[in-house]
């Protein structure tokens, strides 16, 4: 169950042209990283703001800069482990900034002032911790010898997509909230259940 994960390999394609001018210049894959980072970073000022055309941009830029590390560390042979380190931290941190955005957001909902001890909050809330889930469950399987789990059916791009969604629509937090949470539980699941077929089952 890849999800939206599946259409990676297209999508990078679209920024062939940026991978080969990287590899021209020797351009480091970490500043692929640290630009989807500050796209992640902007994509929560607009996600608190309630601008989600904007938050909506810079989240597919997030993903491009994610993608975009990756292609260009195997194109230009220089993958290598502190890369990885640095990739998944990268992720975390603009997963963070974006659920602060989306909690800002859902902090102004009840009024000109912020409200954080409100129902939306804690929903939002409780969805940025179970998004930790799956990650938790990749890294923790290929620190074991496993394959780093990716993919869906609720991952990264799911999240950015339900962000956009819960930005857009207001209303619909606490629901995309539990989708978030559902959705992450059922893809550490799936994502543990790969790895253990793959170590033929082993404890």
């Amino acid at each position: 169950m890849k999800g939206l994960y599946a259409f990676k390999p297209w999508y990078t394609r679209r920024f062939a042209g940026i991978v080969d001018f990287a590899v021209l210049h020797g351009i480091s894959p970490d500043v692929f990283t640290a630009s989807g980072m500050a796209a992640a970073a902007v994509a929560g000022v607009f996600v608190a703001l309630g601008w989600w055309p904007l938050a909506l941009v810079f989240l597919a830029l997030r993903l491009a800069g994610a993608n975009l590390d990756g292609a260009v560390a195997r194109t230009r042979n220089v993958a290598r482990p502190w890369g990885f380190v640095l990739n998944e931290i990268g992720d975390r941190a603009s997963d963070v900034v974006v659920f602060a955005g989306l909690a800002v957001w859902a902090a102004r909902q009840s009024g000109p002032e912020l409200r954080w001890l409100s129902w939306p909050v804690f929903w939002v809330l409780a969805a940025a911790l179970a998004a930790t889930l799956p990650t938790f469950a990749s890294l923790t399987a290929a620190a074991a010898g496993a394959t780093r789990g990716n993919g869906g059916p609720l991952g990264k791009t799911e999240r950015c997509l339900a962000v956009v969604v819960a930005t857009a629509l207001p209303v619909t937090i606490p629901y995309v909230s539990a989708v978030i949470i559902v959705g992450s539980g059922v893809t550490a699941a799936a994502r543990l259940g790969s790895a253990r077929r793959e170590m033929g089952g082993q404890h």
